[in-house]
Protein backbone atom coordinates (compact mmCIF):
# COMPACT_ATOMS: atom_id res chain seq x y z
CA UNK A 1 0.00 0.00 0.00
CA UNK A 2 1.29 3.45 -0.69
CA UNK A 3 2.79 5.67 1.48
CA UNK A 4 1.21 9.13 1.76
CA UNK A 5 3.21 12.23 3.06
CA UNK A 6 -0.56 13.73 4.06
CA UNK A 7 -3.56 12.17 3.87
CA UNK A 8 -7.09 13.96 5.09
CA UNK A 9 -10.44 12.91 6.57
CA UNK A 10 -13.20 15.06 5.80
CA UNK A 11 -16.69 16.13 4.99
CA UNK A 12 -16.70 15.77 1.24
CA UNK A 13 -18.50 19.15 -0.20
CA UNK A 14 -18.86 20.24 -3.19
CA UNK A 15 -18.73 23.99 -2.93
CA UNK A 16 -21.06 26.87 -5.01
CA UNK A 17 -20.29 29.93 -4.92
CA UNK A 18 -21.59 33.15 -5.40
CA UNK A 19 -21.14 36.93 -4.80
CA UNK A 20 -23.63 39.05 -2.97
CA UNK A 21 -24.52 42.16 -1.01
CA UNK A 22 -25.40 42.36 2.53
CA UNK A 23 -28.42 42.92 2.05
CA UNK A 24 -29.28 39.32 -0.34
CA UNK A 25 -28.15 37.82 2.97
CA UNK A 26 -30.30 39.43 5.37
CA UNK A 27 -33.25 38.81 2.95
CA UNK A 28 -32.66 35.38 2.59
CA UNK A 29 -31.55 35.09 6.36
CA UNK A 30 -28.33 33.89 6.27
CA UNK A 31 -26.21 34.67 9.02
CA UNK A 32 -23.07 36.88 7.95
CA UNK A 33 -19.30 34.91 8.24
CA UNK A 34 -20.08 31.59 9.66
CA UNK A 35 -20.79 27.89 8.40
CA UNK A 36 -24.29 26.84 9.07
CA UNK A 37 -26.08 23.34 8.83
CA UNK A 38 -29.07 23.67 6.52
CA UNK A 39 -31.59 21.02 5.84
CA UNK A 40 -32.02 19.85 1.89
CA UNK A 41 -35.38 22.01 1.27
CA UNK A 42 -33.20 25.33 2.66
CA UNK A 43 -30.39 24.55 0.48
CA UNK A 44 -32.37 24.13 -2.34
CA UNK A 45 -34.00 27.51 -2.33
CA UNK A 46 -30.42 28.95 -1.41
CA UNK A 47 -29.32 27.46 -4.35
CA UNK A 48 -31.90 28.76 -6.64
CA UNK A 49 -30.91 32.45 -5.38
CA UNK A 50 -27.74 32.40 -6.07
CA UNK A 51 -26.32 34.06 -9.38
CA UNK A 52 -23.20 33.43 -11.51
CA UNK A 53 -22.39 30.32 -9.16
CA UNK A 54 -18.93 28.63 -9.59
CA UNK A 55 -19.00 24.91 -8.69
CA UNK A 56 -15.22 23.63 -6.92
CA UNK A 57 -14.50 20.49 -5.28
CA UNK A 58 -14.24 21.78 -1.47
CA UNK A 59 -14.68 20.93 2.47
CA UNK A 60 -11.80 22.13 4.88
CA UNK A 61 -9.59 19.82 5.01
CA UNK A 62 -10.37 18.57 1.56
CA UNK A 63 -9.19 21.91 0.47
CA UNK A 64 -6.17 21.63 2.63
CA UNK A 65 -4.75 18.36 1.42
CA UNK A 66 -5.37 19.73 -2.49
CA UNK A 67 -3.47 22.72 -1.30
CA UNK A 68 -0.94 20.39 0.08
CA UNK A 69 -0.66 18.43 -3.30
CA UNK A 70 -0.57 21.35 -5.31
CA UNK A 71 3.00 22.19 -3.68
CA UNK A 72 4.19 18.76 -4.48
CA UNK A 73 3.30 16.24 -1.20
CA UNK A 74 2.06 12.72 -1.76
CA UNK A 75 -1.63 13.32 -0.82
CA UNK A 76 -4.50 11.61 -0.45
CA UNK A 77 -8.17 12.52 0.91
CA UNK A 78 -10.40 10.02 2.61
CA UNK A 79 -14.49 11.14 1.78
CA UNK A 80 -17.55 10.18 1.63
CA UNK A 81 -19.42 10.85 -1.88
CA UNK A 82 -22.59 9.41 -3.65
CA UNK A 83 -23.02 7.43 -6.70
CA UNK A 84 -24.28 10.77 -8.48
CA UNK A 85 -23.47 13.68 -10.68
CA UNK A 86 -22.01 15.69 -7.62
CA UNK A 87 -20.31 12.46 -6.04
CA UNK A 88 -18.89 11.37 -9.84
CA UNK A 89 -17.28 15.14 -9.82
CA UNK A 90 -16.50 15.64 -7.03
CA UNK A 91 -13.68 12.32 -7.14
CA UNK A 92 -12.74 13.30 -10.40
CA UNK A 93 -11.82 16.70 -9.72
CA UNK A 94 -9.91 16.08 -6.43
CA UNK A 95 -7.79 12.93 -8.70
CA UNK A 96 -7.31 15.32 -11.35
CA UNK A 97 -5.69 17.79 -8.43
CA UNK A 98 -3.09 15.29 -8.09
CA UNK A 99 -5.01 13.98 -4.67
CA UNK A 100 -6.05 10.44 -4.51
CA UNK A 101 -9.54 10.08 -3.96
CA UNK A 102 -9.36 6.34 -1.74
CA UNK A 103 -13.14 6.23 -1.12
CA UNK A 104 -15.07 5.02 -4.43
CA UNK A 105 -18.62 6.72 -4.90
CA UNK A 106 -21.55 4.98 -2.66
CA UNK A 107 -24.39 3.69 -4.59
CA UNK A 108 -27.61 3.11 -2.94
CA UNK A 109 -29.23 5.03 -0.69
CA UNK A 110 -31.14 8.12 -0.32
CA UNK A 111 -28.70 10.49 0.59
CA UNK A 112 -27.22 12.74 -2.04
CA UNK A 113 -23.75 14.25 -2.43
CA UNK A 114 -23.12 17.02 0.15
CA UNK A 115 -23.18 20.64 -0.98
CA UNK A 116 -22.47 24.14 0.21
CA UNK A 117 -23.46 27.38 -0.79
CA UNK A 118 -21.02 29.62 -0.49
CA UNK A 119 -22.40 33.73 -0.11
CA UNK A 120 -19.38 36.13 -0.66
CA UNK A 121 -20.17 39.93 0.32
CA UNK A 122 -18.16 42.78 -0.81
CA UNK A 123 -15.95 42.89 2.30
CA UNK A 124 -14.41 39.25 1.67
CA UNK A 125 -16.42 37.26 4.17
CA UNK A 126 -18.01 34.15 3.65
CA UNK A 127 -21.19 32.97 4.36
CA UNK A 128 -21.52 29.13 4.15
CA UNK A 129 -24.76 27.20 4.53
CA UNK A 130 -24.00 23.63 4.07
CA UNK A 131 -26.06 20.40 3.09
CA UNK A 132 -23.96 17.47 4.37
CA UNK A 133 -25.96 14.53 2.80
CA UNK A 134 -24.16 11.54 2.55
CA UNK A 135 -20.30 13.12 3.89
CA UNK A 136 -21.86 12.93 7.56
CA UNK A 137 -21.95 9.78 7.30
CA UNK A 138 -18.46 9.02 6.96
CA UNK A 139 -17.60 5.95 9.39
CA UNK A 140 -15.15 3.96 10.74
CA UNK A 141 -15.45 1.81 7.70
CA UNK A 142 -14.62 4.41 5.14
CA UNK A 143 -10.99 4.85 6.93
CA UNK A 144 -8.31 2.10 5.53
CA UNK A 145 -6.23 0.89 7.78
CA UNK A 146 -3.50 0.55 4.89
CA UNK A 147 -4.12 4.45 4.38
CA UNK A 148 -3.96 6.01 7.81
CA UNK A 149 -0.96 3.70 9.51
CA UNK A 150 0.77 4.68 6.56
CA UNK A 151 0.14 8.35 6.38
CA UNK A 152 2.97 10.18 7.64
CA UNK A 153 0.38 13.11 8.77
CA UNK A 154 -2.97 12.64 9.06
CA UNK A 155 -5.48 16.05 9.29
CA UNK A 156 -8.70 15.80 10.10
CA UNK A 157 -11.86 18.14 10.15
CA UNK A 158 -13.61 18.82 13.20
CA UNK A 159 -16.72 19.32 11.62
CA UNK A 160 -17.28 15.74 11.44
CA UNK A 161 -17.60 15.11 15.25
CA UNK A 162 -21.16 15.91 14.65
CA UNK A 163 -21.83 12.61 14.74
CA UNK A 164 -20.37 9.96 16.63
CA UNK A 165 -19.78 7.55 13.58
CA UNK A 166 -17.16 10.41 12.44
CA UNK A 167 -15.78 10.78 16.03
CA UNK A 168 -15.27 6.74 16.03
CA UNK A 169 -13.51 6.98 12.68
CA UNK A 170 -10.90 10.01 14.03
CA UNK A 171 -10.21 8.12 17.25
CA UNK A 172 -9.57 4.82 15.44
CA UNK A 173 -7.66 7.15 12.59
CA UNK A 174 -5.32 8.64 14.55
CA UNK A 175 -4.37 5.83 16.53
CA UNK A 176 -3.12 3.74 13.66
CA UNK A 177 -1.35 6.88 11.96
CA UNK A 178 0.74 7.25 15.56
CA UNK A 179 0.80 3.65 15.87
CA UNK A 180 2.56 3.73 12.10
CA UNK A 181 4.81 6.65 13.35
CA UNK A 182 2.90 9.19 11.68
CA UNK A 183 1.59 12.69 13.26
CA UNK A 184 -2.25 13.26 13.70
CA UNK A 185 -3.74 16.47 14.07
CA UNK A 186 -6.92 18.56 13.82
CA UNK A 187 -8.17 21.61 11.82
CA UNK A 188 -10.44 22.47 14.80
CA UNK A 189 -12.88 23.96 11.96
CA UNK A 190 -15.47 26.22 13.70
CA UNK A 191 -16.05 28.09 17.37
CA UNK A 192 -19.62 26.54 17.60
CA UNK A 193 -18.51 23.06 16.62
CA UNK A 194 -16.15 23.39 19.79
CA UNK A 195 -18.94 24.36 21.54
CA UNK A 196 -20.54 21.34 20.38
CA UNK A 197 -18.02 19.10 21.01
CA UNK A 198 -15.66 20.66 23.71
CA UNK A 199 -15.20 17.33 25.96
CA UNK A 200 -14.25 15.12 23.24
CA UNK A 201 -12.00 17.55 21.42
CA UNK A 202 -10.27 18.13 24.52
CA UNK A 203 -10.17 14.04 25.33
CA UNK A 204 -8.78 13.55 21.49
CA UNK A 205 -6.26 16.47 21.57
CA UNK A 206 -4.48 15.65 25.18
CA UNK A 207 -4.72 11.79 24.41
CA UNK A 208 -4.54 11.26 20.39
CA UNK A 209 -2.95 14.30 18.43
CA UNK A 210 0.22 15.64 17.83
CA UNK A 211 -0.58 19.36 16.85
CA UNK A 212 -3.60 21.71 16.49
CA UNK A 213 -4.33 24.00 13.79
CA UNK A 214 -7.53 27.19 14.46
CA UNK A 215 -7.77 30.35 14.25
CA UNK A 216 -7.83 32.60 17.54
CA UNK A 217 -12.10 32.17 18.12
CA UNK A 218 -11.43 28.61 17.92
CA UNK A 219 -8.73 28.19 20.26
CA UNK A 220 -10.36 30.34 22.54
CA UNK A 221 -13.75 28.49 22.70
CA UNK A 222 -11.54 25.45 23.61
CA UNK A 223 -11.39 26.49 27.50
CA UNK A 224 -14.36 29.17 27.07
CA UNK A 225 -11.96 32.11 27.56
CA UNK A 226 -11.66 35.70 25.70
CA UNK A 227 -8.20 35.78 26.85
CA UNK A 228 -6.44 34.76 23.89
CA UNK A 229 -2.83 34.09 25.59
CA UNK A 230 -4.15 31.66 28.28
CA UNK A 231 -6.02 29.42 25.87
CA UNK A 232 -2.93 29.42 23.80
CA UNK A 233 -0.93 28.08 27.15
CA UNK A 234 -3.57 25.79 27.98
CA UNK A 235 -3.90 24.14 24.66
CA UNK A 236 0.14 23.66 24.73
CA UNK A 237 0.18 21.88 28.23
CA UNK A 238 -1.91 19.29 26.32
CA UNK A 239 -0.20 18.93 22.40
CA UNK A 240 2.83 19.49 21.62
CA UNK A 241 2.40 21.78 18.62
CA UNK A 242 -0.42 24.61 18.42
CA UNK A 243 -0.76 26.71 15.96
CA UNK A 244 -3.25 30.05 16.05
CA UNK A 245 -4.02 31.84 13.20
CA UNK A 246 -4.87 35.61 14.11
CA UNK A 247 -5.68 36.96 10.16
CA UNK A 248 -4.42 40.45 9.98
CA UNK A 249 -2.26 40.13 13.48
CA UNK A 250 -0.51 37.19 11.96
CA UNK A 251 0.10 33.64 13.18
CA UNK A 252 1.32 32.30 16.47
CA UNK A 253 2.79 29.00 17.08
CA UNK A 254 3.76 27.10 20.22
CA UNK A 255 5.84 23.93 19.83
CA UNK A 256 8.20 22.81 22.84
CA UNK A 257 7.57 24.96 25.36
CA UNK A 258 8.52 28.06 22.61
CA UNK A 259 6.68 30.76 21.07
CA UNK A 260 6.92 31.87 17.95
CA UNK A 261 4.89 35.38 16.09
CA UNK A 262 4.74 35.38 12.69
CA UNK A 263 3.35 38.74 10.65
CA UNK A 264 1.21 38.39 7.83
CA UNK A 265 1.46 41.09 5.15
CA UNK A 266 -2.42 43.33 5.43
CA UNK A 267 -4.64 43.22 2.42
CA UNK A 268 -8.18 43.84 1.39
CA UNK A 269 -9.58 39.67 0.75
CA UNK A 270 -11.57 39.57 -2.40
CA UNK A 271 -12.74 36.20 -0.98
CA UNK A 272 -11.08 35.12 2.24
CA UNK A 273 -13.06 31.99 1.71
CA UNK A 274 -10.12 28.93 1.98
CA UNK A 275 -7.60 31.67 3.72
CA UNK A 276 -7.48 28.89 6.68
CA UNK A 277 -7.10 26.24 4.82
CA UNK A 278 -4.23 27.10 2.48
CA UNK A 279 -2.84 28.45 5.89
CA UNK A 280 -2.89 24.51 6.61
CA UNK A 281 -2.17 23.26 3.63
CA UNK A 282 1.23 25.80 3.59
CA UNK A 283 2.24 25.17 6.68
CA UNK A 284 1.67 21.52 6.50
CA UNK A 285 3.98 21.39 3.55
CA UNK A 286 6.68 22.82 5.90
CA UNK A 287 6.18 19.85 8.09
CA UNK A 288 6.07 17.36 6.13
CA UNK A 289 9.42 18.31 4.54
CA UNK A 290 11.16 19.13 7.71
CA UNK A 291 11.20 23.17 7.93
CA UNK A 292 11.33 24.55 11.09
CA UNK A 293 8.07 26.60 12.81
CA UNK A 294 8.69 29.30 11.86
CA UNK A 295 9.26 29.06 8.51
CA UNK A 296 6.41 26.76 8.22
CA UNK A 297 4.07 29.59 9.63
CA UNK A 298 5.78 31.58 6.71
CA UNK A 299 4.93 29.24 3.57
CA UNK A 300 0.85 29.14 5.24
CA UNK A 301 1.00 32.82 5.17
CA UNK A 302 2.21 32.83 1.60
CA UNK A 303 -0.43 29.93 0.74
CA UNK A 304 -3.40 32.13 2.52
CA UNK A 305 -2.08 35.56 1.01
CA UNK A 306 -2.83 33.64 -2.45
CA UNK A 307 -6.23 32.35 -1.88
CA UNK A 308 -7.51 35.43 -0.31
CA UNK A 309 -7.03 37.67 -3.80
CA UNK A 310 -9.20 35.31 -6.14
CA UNK A 311 -12.59 34.05 -5.70
CA UNK A 312 -12.49 30.06 -4.92
CA UNK A 313 -11.02 28.55 -1.73
CA UNK A 314 -7.80 26.48 -4.09
CA UNK A 315 -4.82 28.21 -5.30
CA UNK A 316 -5.23 29.46 -9.11
CA UNK A 317 -1.13 30.52 -9.04
CA UNK A 318 2.07 28.63 -8.77
CA UNK A 319 2.49 28.89 -4.86
CA UNK A 320 6.05 26.84 -5.18
CA UNK A 321 7.08 29.84 -7.27
CA UNK A 322 6.28 32.47 -4.99
CA UNK A 323 7.42 30.74 -1.86
CA UNK A 324 10.96 30.19 -3.89
CA UNK A 325 10.15 34.01 -4.83
CA UNK A 326 10.07 34.32 -0.81
CA UNK A 327 13.40 32.77 -0.29
CA UNK A 328 11.56 29.72 1.94
CA UNK A 329 12.92 26.80 -0.40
Amino acid sequence: MKTYQIVGIGNAVVDVISQCDDNFLEIMGIEKGIMQLIERERGEVLYAGMENRVQTPGGSVANTIAGAGALGLDAAFIGRVHDDALGHFYADAMNEDGVDFVNPPVAGGELPTSRSMIFVSPDGERSMNTYLGISSELGSEDVSKDVAGKAQIMFLEGYLFDKDKGKSAFMEAARDCREGGGKPGIAISDPFCVERHRADFLSLIENDLEFVIGNEAEIKSLFETDDLDAALAKTAAICPLVVCTRSGDGVTVLHDGNRIDVPVEKITPVDATGAGDQFAAGFLYGLATGRDMETCARIGCICAGEVIRHIGPRPEANVLDLIREAGLL
